[in-house]
């Protein structure tokens, strides 16, 4: 993160960085840099920025691991559920109709209402007698999500100024450029309780794995556990997609990461994920910078680039070795 906060088009060292951030993030009586355009650069622009990454790509990865124990399938994503597709539409939405003219907050809050009513129509519509059915749920899921793509295309279709239509396409692609310190409390809070309640569960998901008879003889409610596993899905995926845009591969990918590394506990695999997660984005993030400075790559362009060959050569690691 302090690499990524130092470097871009104009380089400030690594001292300044540090100074900035210890000056004017922790009130510490330090000297500012000799620069006063370095300490601008970086607490206005880049650390906000480069934070944000670091926090998108936690959330996303940990309610990978979450959406993955939901529906027992290691090739779930958060996005499975339809949430970003109701994130999407909202979105779109709000900025052809206008109602984004007021702020990024107004876009990002359009967004998350919208993926908590695609959630809730995904619930509706993924039950059986009351209990969630993995299966309905995915199937349900891919549904309203299509459905959804489908408005969001036509919404597309129907904006007349070019503008809107960057806009919409640039928000689509993932982008953290818009980041600012006044709301980055309200992902943080996302991710320390996603991970909080997940960590709690972690036993309780180990059994879960081995099949639902056997955790219910280990004495685990399987129908509630499943409600607070949908639940740290879609209230992180809602979060963080309100706030970046589709970002994708980061929930998909950086799980897969970690059981290899420290295998399959659910205890050990959701702190590492969510520090896989943080790295995985913050590196992509650095990489959009880069790749045609000084102009921006959307950072869902970067993490489709990395994580789809990476991907597919753990598929294929994982293959040559048994696991899969």
């Amino acid at each position: 993160m302090t690499f990524a906060v130092s470097w871009g088009a104009v380089q400030i060292p690594v001292a300044d960085v540090w100074s900035t951030i210890a000056r004017r993030g922790f009130r510490l009586p330090v000297g500012l840099p000799s620069d006063d355009t370095f300490a601008d650069i970086v607490w206005t622009l880049r650390a906000p920025r480069v934070v944000l990454a670091a926090l998108v790509g936690s959330g996303l990865a940990v309610a990978g691991v979450a959406a993955q124990a939901l529906v027992r399938n290691p090739l779930a994503d958060p996005y499975i559920l339809g949430v970003s597709g109701g994130a999407s539409a909202a979105a779109v939405a709000s900025i052809v109709f206008g109602l984004g003219a007021f702020g990024l907050t107004t876009t990002s809050s359009a967004a998350f209402v919208g993926a908590i009513g695609a959630l809730l129509l995904v619930l509706l519509f993924g039950r059986r007698r009351g209990v969630i059915s993995p299966l309905r749920l995915v199937l349900a899921g891919v549904a309203i999500g299509q459905l959804l793509g489908g408005v969001t295309s036509f919404m597309v279709l129907q904006a007349q100024d070019e503008g809107k239509v960057f806009s919409i396409l640039f928000w689509m692609a993932g982008n953290l450029g818009r980041s600012d310190w006044d709301y980055l409390w309200v992902p943080t809070i996302g991710v320390v309780v996603g991970v909080a309640v997940l960590l709690a569960d972690g036993a309780r998901l180990n059994a879960l794995l081995i099949g639902d008879e056997t955790a219910a003889s280990l004495g685990v409610n399987t129908h509630r556990l499943r409600y607070r596993l949908l639940a740290v899905t879609a209230l992180l995926t809602a979060l963080m997609v309100a706030l970046s845009g589709m970002i994708g591969f980061v929930g998909l990918v950086v799980p897969h990461v970690a059981r290899l590394t420290v295998g399959s506990d659910h205890r050990r695999v959701v702190p590492v994920a969510a520090l896989g997660g943080a790295t995985f984005l913050v590196l992509c993030d650095l990489a959009s910078r880069a790749v045609l400075a000084p102009t921006d790559i959307p950072v869902g362009i970067v993490t489709g680039f990395i994580g789809a060959p990476f991907f597919l050569w753990l598929l294929h690691r994982t293959e040559s070795l048994g696991a899969v």
